[in-house]
């Protein structure tokens, strides 16, 4: 019986030198929903003066700074620390998977090691991480979707004794799109729901959005500037038949898909 995801013990080992501090909240709270991060770790040379930012992100969510010197300039010398601790900790059969944070095309071979042990292995990196990288992933993340970046608007609210304006910060998230839904990706979303749609060519959403991550594992409806894969795939319907069929459970509706031209 394969395991529940959800309940995944996770390995997080994050490269600080490819991570901004203030993309680390954004950024646990994704990993959350794979598993339980039941080790954090982040490398870096803490003795440089931009490390200081550091101190209290790694203090509110547990993460354990570990010190790597920059013994040759310009190497990131966090990379062999970081491959070292995993393989200890993939022979330590304490985790069911590992959470890679890093945008550098070093970690693939140590991607593909992990899986070939049947560890999950989850990416977070930035846009410019090399494909080399992302395909060796389970699933891979842009960072760049996750950072929780606030952005305030100012709302004039007049005072009760002065009656005067005052500006009052709004707080509205930011959204944010990194791709475009470009003929490729179509053309992805095409050729799975066709591979797994029944004779009446529909397709449950929940297999549509596991069959995609398993050939593209960076794919993130978030990449869209969409926050789920219905809402995605409802503004295609110029292409797509959208379905919301009653289930047993009362207020839960399941999804299901169908190219229009089938």
């Amino acid at each position: 019986m394969s395991q529940d995801i959800k309940e995944l013990k996770l390995a997080v080992l994050i490269d600080a030198d490819n991570v901004p501090y203030s993309n680390v909240k954004g950024m646990m709270e994704e990993i959350a929903k794979f598993g339980t991060p039941t080790t954090k770790r982040i490398y870096a040379d803490w003795t440089k003066p931009n490390a200081g930012g550091w101190k209290s992100v790694l203090l509110e969510h547990a993460i354990t700074p570990i010190q790597q010197y920059s013994y040759t300039v310009g190497k990131n010398s966090s990379d062999s620390a970081m491959i070292i601790d995993a393989m200890d900790l993939l022979y330590s059969d304490k985790v069911d998977g590992f959470c890679i944070v890093s945008s550098d095309s070093d970690f693939t071979r140590l991607a593909i090691r992990l899986r070939e042990s049947g560890m999950k292995v989850i990416g977070i990196g930035e846009q410019k991480t090399p494909n080399s990288f992302i395909v060796a992933c389970d699933r891979f993340i842009y960072i760049e979707v996750l950072d929780g970046a606030i952005k305030k608007k100012a709302k004039k609210k007049l005072t009760t004794d002065t009656k005067k304006p005052v500006e009052k910060p709004v707080e509205k998230p930011v959204e944010k799109s990194l791709n475009k839904i470009d003929t490729s990706t179509i053309e992805l979303l095409e050729t799975t729901i066709e591979d797994i749609c029944d004779d009446d060519g529909w397709a449950f959403l929940g297999d549509v959005g596991n069959f995609i991550v398993k050939r593209k594992p960076e794919f993130d409806p978030r990449n869209y500037g969409f926050t789920k894969l219905t809402p995605m795939l409802k503004s295609l319907t110029d292409i797509l038949e959208i379905d919301e069929r009653d289930s047993d459970k009362k207020g839960i509706k399941h999804v299901y898909v169908r190219l229009r031209y089938s």
